[in-house]
């Protein structure tokens, strides 16, 4: 055991002695930024995926989520906050330059989608005719079988994040404690509190009318989290434990393993022979499974992200449950990650006792009320069987993030961690200043109550405003680069190809290919 989860009961300040400052300073933090495309009244862009962005296949930092109109910017894993806002934002710049080529089209700004067409005609991504090219086509057509387009057009941002010389288990630990504080990170960030009455036409919610075009939560925080979003009732049956990778692992293989009746009668082809998903079972991969946070590791070329996890233990943590802030030009700021770094190390340090059936129940109650309800004075969420306010839990977290906050600062000589958590702080006590009761005032004040307006305006200031940063040759030369690089690369994997697509997606769905669960790595 090391100094990180024991002995039980320790002080967080004995726990931090164990984080010296190289250590901190090894801290790694990544983005993944979704945003859809859109045409300049609002609605959703139906072209293809601009050709001067290169390969959605393999550029590193540039390439599309669930539709051929949704695009997802990634940065590589930096020391610094600033490091990785610094190569989000120039592959904003890069990509608004490409669509500018195409149009007047924008980045949609808010994790709720634009004004959508009919669901059928919501473009799928297309990754080009070799075998992992079309598997991941064909995973999306299974996608929209499953749980219909439009759900899947709803955008985020991922924030992957490591520290050094941390174990699987100390991972697994940390995300149960991530579980369980989730709410506060929904409240203080959530940004999704309406969204287009074209979203949940045809579809049973529990939303009100704010106008004629926009459906709300009067004090809801993130409806992307919430009943509205990636929620499935297939997926409501895995009651996944975090108590260890071998039980994750077990509970993810028998998702990947077991038929699903209804997806069974959805069948793997349509009767023309076109491809509606890649197997029969609960899940069809890895990804499809939705959490607010994931265990991570890079995989080989070809390699299932669950046999990486077993051969090779968990490398970094993937959080899942950030909104789009619309009011700021690439999503997110270096204040809110360092908020996160703070909030991840406090649940890296502080106990975790095993996740049980019961405390699972509470969490997903927690999480939905939230999402739905936050910023109702008083509201309570369940704890150990009992209630406690929102607002008086969530000052328990941060009060005992205060040292981290602190350990965090003197490893680099200012106060940006405590400052971060003293925005926290007052955003707690102030729920009118966060960003979801922010979007809601400037829709009344400003946009005839109307989510469209308001978003496509942000969009529109938000795009004026990065064309206007500069991008100099040599960093636009380089991204140039990558886009021609990333086609060349394309091309090499579709002319290498020889097996036929159908053996190619057998063998790669076969639980085979899924590690075998007693040669389970505990350390990354």
């Amino acid at each position: 055991m090391t100094k990180l989860q024991a002995p039980a009961g320790a002080p967080m300040q004995e726990r931090l002695k164990a984080l010296t400052p190289a250590r901190l300073k090894g801290m790694r933090r990544g983005i993944e930024k979704e945003s859809l495309r859109a045409q300049p009244g609002g609605g959703l862009a139906l072209t293809p995926h601009p050709a001067a962005l290169g390969s959605a296949l393999t550029h590193p930092g540039i390439t599309t989520d669930f539709s051929e109109s949704q695009v997802e910017l990634v940065t590589a894993a930096h020391p610094s906050a600033e490091a990785a806002l610094l190569e989000l934002t120039q592959l904003h710049q890069f990509t608004l330059r490409a669509m500018k080529d195409m149009g007047d089209e924008m980045l949609w700004v808010s994790s709720m989608p634009c004004d959508l067409p009919t669901d059928e005609t919501i473009p799928i991504a297309r990754f080009g005719a070799s075998n992992v090219g079309r598997a991941k086509s064909v995973y999306r057509m299974g996608l929209s079988h499953r749980y219909g387009r439009r759900m899947q057009t709803i955008s985020g941002i991922h924030y992957n994040w490591s520290l050094p010389e941390v174990t699987s288990e100390q991972y697994f630990a940390l995300i149960r404690n991530f579980r369980r504080h989730a709410f506060l990170l929904l409240y203080l960030f959530g940004a999704s509190p309406a969204v287009c009455s074209t979203f949940v036409a045809g579809r049973p919610h529990e939303l009100q009318p704010l106008s004629k075009s926009t459906m709300y939560m009067p004090h809801g925080t993130s409806l992307r989290m919430g009943r509205l979003g990636y929620q499935s009732d297939a997926q409501a049956s895995l009651a996944v434990s975090y108590n260890s990778l071998e039980g994750y692992g077990a509970s993810l293989q028998e998702a990947l393993t077991r038929p699903y009746p209804a997806y069974e009668a959805v069948g793997i082809r349509n009767p023309g022979g076109d491809y509606n998903q890649l197997a029969t079972t609960l899940l069809q991969i890895e990804n499809e499974f939705y959490g607010t946070i994931r265990p991570k590791r890079v995989i080989f070329p070809g390699e299932r992200p669950l046999h990486a996890l077993r051969e090779r233990g968990v490398e970094y943590v993937e959080v899942r449950l950030m909104d789009l802030d619309p009011f700021e030009p690439v999503g997110i700021t270096a204040q809110t990650m360092r908020f996160l770094d703070v909030f991840l190390l406090h649940c890296l340090l502080s106990d975790s006792p095993p996740d049980t059936p019961a405390e699972i129940a509470e969490l997903k109650h927690n999480q939905h009320h939230t999402a739905a309800r936050g910023r109702e004075p008083g509201l309570a969420l369940k704890r150990a069987g009992g209630e406690v306010a929102l607002t008086e839990w969530g000052a328990e977290v941060l009060a005992q993030c205060a040292p981290i906050a602190s350990a965090l600062d003197a490893a680099q000589g200012d106060s940006c961690y405590s400052d971060a958590l003293a925005a926290a702080d007052a955003a707690l006590l102030d729920a009118s200043t966060l960003p979801s009761a922010r979007v809601l005032a400037a829709m009344v004040q400003d946009f005839d109550n109307s989510f469209v307006k308001f978003a496509r305006a942000q969009s529109k200031k938000t795009r004026t405003a990065l064309q206007a940063l500069p991008l100099s040759a040599e960093q636009q030369a380089r991204l140039v680069a990558l886009s021609e690089q990333s086609i060349l690369e394309q091309k090499k994997i579709e002319a290498a190809d020889a097996m036929p697509f159908e053996v190619y997606r057998q063998q790669y769905v076969s639980a085979e290919r899924l590690g075998v669960p007693d040669q389970v790595a505990v350390h990354a």
